[in-house]
């Protein structure tokens, strides 16, 4: 989501109040960094969609 609506690291950072280093390890498959409910629900106002588009269907 965030690439499809061309918004950068820094600026998604900004809008968490959490450091660009912490996005670039939630988005880096090597690294265990995940958000939380706060983050999934500020997530879900900056994209405009429920907090539930973030979470899978089924438990995992």
């Amino acid at each position: 989501m965030r690439l499809e609506r061309n918004i950068s690291q820094a600026n998604l950072a900004r809008h968490l109040d959490v450091s660009e280093g912490f996005i670039g390890n939630i988005e880096n498959p090597n690294y265990r960094d995940k958000y939380n409910i706060k983050h999934l629900n500020e997530l879900a106002k900056i994209f405009k969609c429920s907090p539930r588009d973030f979470l899978p269907e089924k438990p995992l």
